[in-house]
């Protein structure tokens, strides 16, 4: 088996940190996510992983917050069979494979060329994928994309690493040019912020963290295309049941303390 050195620095580093957690949750017997892709990607590479200090409890939240958006993805391609996917800051993730779209579904992966390049060695090609190398607050690359179908945009582990200012521009030149749809992304609040600079991988990485979103109608009216319709629910009793003791104790102050529940939050707008 051919071995892949990589050599990633700051917030490109991270997506390592996501595909280790998902694939260890994935070598569970009652994994959620069963992300076989992840698990080879990982076996492939050559890397020390121990140095993000990824622990079970992360790697659930992990798997957690990607199946929740593997499932709202699959529902929105049910409703509209011609949309397309767009998939901003995907790293090494697999979501294409593991929501797998039927054939009429075009799909487009975009992160910088170094992640894209990578992804190529290490995951099969198939059918309408289209993977886009470059970095996502660069305007050209939109062109690539279809103007005038249905359209799904994720985010996930992306927006606290754009710059504050980037941030809004982004998504305003998203929904200019795409002509409907949904946008779904995690969003950390000020506090947020502070807990994710202490965590163990993110300061291994030498990653930063800078944009914050306090209140999810901001951004409607930073772009006036955007419209709210609410937070998307992810931890389920039975998932939940599956962390440890001190996860268990942040979940609980999560759903109780109003502040902590703007700490981390899957939003959903429509445009």
């Amino acid at each position: 088996m051919a071995v892949e050195k990589v050599d990633l620095t700051g917030a490109r580093e991270t997506l390592l940190m996501t595909l280790y957690g998902k694939a260890l949750e994935s070598r569970l017997p009652n994994s959620l996510l069963q992300d076989r892709f992840a698990d080879e990607a990982l076996r492939k590479i050559d890397y020390d992983f121990a140095r993000l200090k990824v622990d079970a409890n992360l790697g659930l939240g992990f798997a957690i917050r990607a199946k929740t958006l593997d499932v709202c993805v699959a529902d929105f391609l049910a409703r509209y069979p011609d949309a397309i996917v767009l998939h901003l800051g995907c790293g090494l993730d697999t979501r294409v494979f593991r929501v797998d779209p039927l054939p009429g579904i075009d799909w487009f992966d975009v992160d910088y060329p170094e992640v894209v390049e990578l992804r190529r060695r290490l995951y099969p090609s198939r059918d309408r994928y289209h993977p886009i190398a470059s970095s996502v607050t660069e305007p050209d690359w939109l062109a690539a994309v279809p103007r005038n179908r249905p359209a799904i945009v994720v985010a996930e582990g992306l927006t606290p690493y754009l710059p504050a200012d980037e941030g809004p521009r982004l998504l305003a030149r998203l929904v200019s040019h795409l002509a409907g749809g949904e946008l779904m992304f995690d969003a950390y609040s000020r506090f947020g912020l502070k807990l994710m600079r202490l965590n163990p991988a993110i300061k291994a990485t030498g990653a930063e963290v800078h944009w914050a979103i306090e209140d999810p109608r901001d951004l409607e009216r930073a772009v006036p295309k955007l419209r709210f319709i609410g937070e998307i629910p992810s931890y389920k009793p039975e998932q939940g049941a599956r962390l440890g003791w001190s996860a268990r104790l942040f979940v609980g102050l999560w759903k109780l303390i109003p502040a902590m529940r703007k700490v981390g939050r899957l939003l959903r707008y429509r445009f």
